[in-house]
């Protein structure tokens, strides 16, 4: 709108200039009426187009000037200084000089031939002849063309300036949104790690209580095991609640404390250990060294261990003996996880052997899982303390 607003304008000044050049007498040397008509819809061409195509009318501009030297008219130096404005606005400051220097020359040479025209003859030589027409007519155009560089260079400078905070605000928002979707996407796999976790050793817990509870014959025996069902199954129903608060937690206090409960840590693998011997699995615990103060380490600790005996119970057949060794050292934390059962088939992409192996990774550590020899499965892992990520 614009664009089409300032060629309007030059339009009408365009055919201001065409009434008062046909309203002196008829000078048989200028050219006809048709030309300066033509150049002055071509300058309005120019300046239509100075936006999209700021170098092409630029040079039209140029071009312009040059051919119409022979009219005594301002629209063409108008349609020159406004492309070179444009050149300022639209591209940069070094477009804008390098145009001033080129319609500097331009405007020099048309001055010359002006100056060559008009500057003959008696009058005009006692205003001076014609070095002084050219002077009249080179140095106000080039003054002016000056001031026209200076508007669009500082114009431009501006508009590129905000465009670049703009994109630079922009930029930092999708960085935000994208940090965003990657935290909210970790806490998704962290939280599917838990419910796994909780989930699968809860079940396979209760199902071999519930087999040994229907298999024996002892009453007293099987309301023990009965009651480790029920009580297994509280315990996972306030660990899959506090993980669901977690998820739907929106910071008031009825969430806060089941996001606050206390979780697992190394200090209560005994109890682990004795749940799972519980429910059948024949299986001993030795602890060396010092745990650490570290909440997310002994967490991580009890989940891995928590996974390998859940694998050993549902997996393995004909288990005679389960070891599990944790060693605190001083740097590091070793879990190694042994039994002497005939390992069935486990996928590799299952998501409890996958969440052991990501456990391992977020502390820079390594999860060696797989079957032994002669018989049996064996899980290492190794976790570095300090380098949690």
């Amino acid at each position: 709108m614009t664009d089409g607003l300032v060629a309007g304008v030059y339009l009408l000044i365009t055919a201001a200039s065409v009434a008062a050049y046909l309203l002196p007498e008829p000078r048989p040397e200028l050219p006809p009426v048709w030309v300066v008509i033509a150049l002055g819809i071509a300058g309005g061409v120019v300046v239509l187009l100075r936006r999209r195509f700021v170098w092409p009318a630029f040079f039209g501009a140029t071009v312009l000037l040059l051919v119409s030297f022979p009219i005594d008219s301002p629209l063409q130096p108008a349609a020159v200084l406004i492309s070179v404005y444009a050149l300022g606005v639209y591209r940069s400051s070094r477009a804008a000089w390098l145009g001033f220097g080129i319609a500097s020359a331009a405007g020099m040479l048309d001055a010359l031939l002006k100056a060559l025209i008009h500057g003959r003859g008696a009058e005009a030589a006692a205003d001076g002849g014609p070095l002084v027409l050219w002077l009249n007519i080179a140095v106000p155009f080039v003054v002016i063309l000056l001031i026209a560089t200076l508007l669009g260079t500082n114009v431009g400078g501006r508009k590129r300036y905000v465009a670049a905070i703009l994109d630079r605000a922009a930029q930092l928002g999708r960085e935000r949104d994208q940090q965003a979707e990657i935290a909210s996407a970790r806490e998704r796999e962290r939280i599917a790690r838990e419910m796994h976790d909780v989930i699968a050793h809860s079940l396979s817990v209760m199902i071999a209580l519930a087999e040994g509870a229907a298999a024996t014959p002892d009453q007293a025996r099987s309301r023990d095991a009965i009651g480790a069902v029920a009580e297994t199954g509280r315990r996972t129903l306030g660990e899959v609640r506090r993980l669901l608060a977690i998820v739907r937690s929106d910071g008031g206090s009825a969430g806060r404390s089941d996001v606050r409960a206390p979780q697992p840590q190394a200090d209560d693998l005994p109890a682990l250990v004795a749940e799972f011997a519980r429910a059948g699995l024949p299986v001993t615990l030795t602890v060396s060294g010092a745990p650490r103060a570290d909440a997310a380490l002994g967490l991580t600790v009890y989940r891995i261990v928590q996974e390998s005996l859940t694998n050993a119970l549902r997996h393995a057949r004909g288990v005679t003996r389960v070891d599990v060794r944790v060693e605190w050292r001083e740097d590091a934390v070793s879990i190694l996880v042994e039994d002497d059962g005939l390992a069935v088939a486990v996928s590799e992409g299952g998501r409890g052997l996958l969440g052991m192996r990501e456990r391992a990774a977020l502390y820079g550590g390594t999860a060696e899982i797989g079957p032994r020899e002669p018989r049996g499965w064996r899980v290492s892992v190794l976790l570095r303390e300090g380098e949690a990520s």
